[in-house]
């Protein structure tokens, strides 16, 4: 196992700091940007962009893990425009050749149909704050101000917001007609058996992100989570026996899934890392659980990080660890500080892991 750094279209400036900070490698997210999106929504890649753009990351003598695919809208369109799905299909899996033309040999994509629901932010340590989603406080009327979309990291929600949602193609819950367990096994059914024959066929690993967050009983808003639980990701591995068929393992968001993170996560990590399907890991933490959540620094949520750093171990997984989801502040408004800090942390724990047996 190894760090390596999650990035949101990084410029040179941003680059040369993790190369200080001791990153190889890194996980970059360039989705809403002329490199790899057009307007919104599934776009087709240009292979001789992509290449020239892993040449250049390279050239900072970084190491690229996995690169964003951003399936767009394409899973609510299945469910009620079927020919317009096919073809956002087709183009996806055009996009997965061309990050094998380009040497990409792993992309990360997100089955969240609707914004990472959220609410209020929390006080943290000092001052800090955390992204927080605390069921009985939810509203829906309060989506567009607290939740947000995978581009970036939550910030209350200068990353998040209507226009990022476009870029994305993801929704808020309540702009969209309801999702039944079945439709979204469905929807998600759709789009592994388009993908991931074409995955096989260019030698590309892809890594699912889980439902964030787990939902209640019954879905919110008429929306069900249906990758939201332990269940759900063994389901979701089962639909395809492809090795290329795997997880980006967010500890957090599985986290969620528990009333006792520090109970349950432990032996989920070494199950899931002992399937050989866990291409990258959102290393971060939390406090609290199932519908009561707290996003917090590493250190300080209720998941053992070293234990958890053994079970991977324990299950065979070498990887890439990534900090994910730190706390905002004023004090730190790129969040640079508290990822570098994250960074170290997780580069202690794997010095001491490497010292101890699993």
């Amino acid at each position: 196992m190894y760090i390596s750094e999650q990035l949101l279209n990084p410029d040179e400036r941003r680059l040369r700091l993790s190369t200080q900070l001791g990153v190889e490698h890194v996980v970059l997210d360039n989705r809403g940007t002329e490199l790899v999106s057009a307007t919104g929504g599934v776009s087709a890649w240009d292979v001789v962009k992509l290449r020239d753009y892993r040449r250049w990351i390279e050239g900072f003598g970084l190491k690229l893990d996995v690169f964003a695919l951003d399936v767009g809208s394409i899973l609510l369109d299945s469910l009620v425009d079927i020919d317009g799905a096919r073809r956002q299909l087709a183009v996806l899996k055009d996009n997965v050749k061309k990050a094998a033309d380009a040497g990409i040999d792993c992309l990360k994509y997100n089955v969240q149909m609707v914004g990472i629901t959220r609410t209020a932010l929390k006080p943290g340590r000092g001052g800090a704050r955390n992204s927080s989603f605390v069921y009985a406080e939810y509203k829906a009327e309060d989506d567009r101000q607290h939740s947000y979309w995978g581009v970036g990291y939550p910030s209350n929600q200068e990353e998040g917001g209507s226009a990022s949602a476009a870029l994305c193609g993801q929704k808020m819950a309540r702009d969209v007609p309801p999702v039944t367990e079945q439709a979204g096994w469905d929807a998600i059914e759709f789009l592994v058996e388009g993908l991931i024959p074409a995955a096989d066929a260019a030698g590309v690993r892809m890594a699912c992100h889980p439902h964030d967050p787990a939902y209640p009983v019954g879905g919110l808003n008429g929306i069900e989570h249906v990758v939201g639980s332990a269940d759900g990701l063994r389901r979701f591995l089962a639909l395809s026996s492809s090795p290329r068929h795997g997880l980006n393992f967010c500890q957090g968001t599985v986290a969620e899934m528990f009333k006792e993170p520090a109970l349950h996560m432990i032996p989920v990590i070494e199950e899931f890392a002992s399937t050989g399907r866990i291409f990258m890991v959102h290393f971060r933490n939390i406090r609290g659980g199932y519908l009561d959540f707290q996003e917090v620094f590493p250190d300080e949520g209720d998941v053992d990080m070293f234990q958890a750093i053994q079970a991977y171990r324990r299950g065979g997984y070498a990887g890439p660890l990534c900090p994910d989801h730190v706390p905002v502040s004023e004090l730190d408004e790129g969040r640079e500080r508290f990822m570098s800090f994250a960074l170290g942390y997780t580069r202690g724990l794997l010095q001491a892991a490497a010292a101890r047996p699993a």
